[in-house]
């Protein structure tokens, strides 16, 4: 799934505009992005923790030439999936609930008044 199919999907079942949910989907890939860079860790429960792990120096080996290259130390970043999304994905538990969510079936704001 592209972020494009993800935005389409989302707007579709929830019943706000394309252009909205865009926005929101890239502001919250930008907090993530934000909160990974400055070396923080972000976990939502039940589906997973993201976080940044240091790999160290060490030395490798050029396939080609077999001649040892160094790599420098460097900073990744990981995500670790919940147990409850694990579960789902396997086939052996529920569908998880990932906290506070909306019922499927309300509607947006904008209809509602809100």
């Amino acid at each position: 799934m592209t972020k494009r199919e993800l935005v389409v999907e989302v707007a579709e079942r929830l019943g706000f505009a394309q252009n909205m949910v865009a926005d929101i989907v890239q502001g919250t890939l930008d907090a993530i992005t934000g909160c990974l860079a400055s070396g923080q860790r972000l976990e939502i429960r039940n589906f997973g923790v993201f976080e940044v792990k240091k790999r160290d120096a060490r030395v490798g080996r050029n396939p080609r030439t077999g001649q040892e290259v160094a790599i420098g130390e460097k900073r990744v970043a990981v995500f670790k999936p919940g147990k409850a999304l694990k579960e789902y994905v396997e086939g052996i538990g529920p569908k998880p609930t990932f906290g506070d969510h909306r019922d499927e079936t309300a509607q947006p704001a904008s209809e509602t008044g809100m």
